[in-house]
């Protein structure tokens, strides 16, 4: 279950998954925020405007799959000009072009949140997506809490999703963390009667500005700890599937990107790691740089072959100067692409299947 932000090079990045890995895959997509004008000082778009062609490109990009679908990133005070509450216009337009979209809440929602959350289930038939924090499970009224959600919604364990999210802790030491984590799964109630239970969570560093230029290998500490974790659960006990955030990190800030020198990096998953290659910023410098940091990926050893993904081709042709180098948005599909698919088949060969 990838968890991904709704924007353009992600959804590219799904759209041009192989159709193994997209059968193999349930993305949770949070709809961003509005962006923030910051010359003029306010939203650079309607709440109308930012989700008005959701529906018909969640039905063309992820071509009538299922999906979590969480809009926890809007402001609660929106609504769209015809009155409507921006989780009912967004299923609205699912529905419309004929997607399967199921509902993501959780226990700190507003009421009008819930409210729309309800009406959907109701009009849809559907399942509910149900994301639990870390701090939300440790609490002691998060049983009270949770039924009390459950009720208001209508519907049972068995209709519902569950997602721990992790976000992104402190790993370490891993040994205690595992061990953190698996006392909560023991304290989660009617385990297992949930109809899917996912951990999802990420290491990734929050901003690229805290690496070095050049090449340097992060550890998928969230990969790592899952297969500890599923190796030290007993054989009754429930497994949960795998989540993550792919190659970002779950907090956002508004940035004046006036301001913002982003830089040219590639972020490529490797075998429990990440292989990040940094450059200089594109505004001083330039994208011409990627063909070098395709050159070096591709004999870094590491590469895992022009075949693997429609990212990985992308790099190879990269690297021979037969395609572009792109903009930003082109290597962020480029590495969330690559990601998922070496993700499912991480999943499939440590599972056995």
């Amino acid at each position: 279950m990838p968890c991904i932000r709704w924007k353009q090079g992600e959804y590219q990045a799904l759209l041009r998954l192989k159709l193994e890995a997209k059968d193999s895959t349930t993305p949770l997509f949070e709809i961003p925020e509005i962006g923030w004008d910051f010359e003029s000082q306010e939203e650079a778009k309607t709440i109308d405007e930012h989700l008005e062609k959701f529906g018909k490109r969640f039905s063309e990009k992820w071509s009538y799959r299922w999906a979590f679908v969480d809009l926890k990133m809007i402001d609660p005070n929106e609504r769209m000009k015809d009155g409507r509450h921006p989780m009912q216009f967004v299923f609205d337009g699912v529905r419309k072009y004929e997607g399967w979209a199921i509902p993501v809440t959780g226990i700190g929602r507003d009421n009008a949140y819930q409210k729309a959350v309800a009406q959907i289930i109701s009009q849809d038939h559907a399942s509910l997506c149900l994301r639990v924090a870390i701090e939300e499970v440790s609490s002691n009224e998060f049983n009270s809490e949770l039924e009390t959600l459950l009720s208001k919604l209508s519907v049972q364990p068995e209709e519902c999703h569950l997602v721990l999210d992790l976000e992104a802790p402190n790993f370490e030491p891993l040994d205690g963390f595992i061990k953190m984590l698996q006392s909560l799964i023991a304290k989660l109630p009617h385990l297992e009667r949930w109809r899917t239970f996912t951990i999802c969570g990420t290491s990734f560093p929050e901003t690229m500005g805290q690496l070095k230029v050049g090449v340097q290998i992060l550890k998928r500490y969230e990969w790592v700890v899952y297969k500890m974790l599923i190796k030290r659960l007993g054989a009754r006990e429930r497994k949960p599937a795998f989540g993550d955030y792919v190659v970002a990190h779950p907090e956002t800030s508004k940035v004046d990107m006036r301001l913002v020198k982003p830089a040219a990096s590639i972020r490529y998953t490797i075998d429990d790691a990440w292989y990040v290659v940094k450059g200089q910023n594109v505004r001083d410098h330039g994208t011409a740089q990627y063909v070098k940091h395709c050159a070096v990926l591709v004999s870094s050893g590491l590469f895992a072959g022009n075949d693997f993904s429609v990212g990985d081709e992308y790099v190879r042709n990269c690297a021979l100067g037969k395609v572009r180098p792109g903009r930003l948005t082109t290597w962020r599909w480029v590495g969330t692409n690559h990601h998922i698919e070496k993700t499912v088949r991480d999943v499939a060969s440590f599972a056995g299947f």
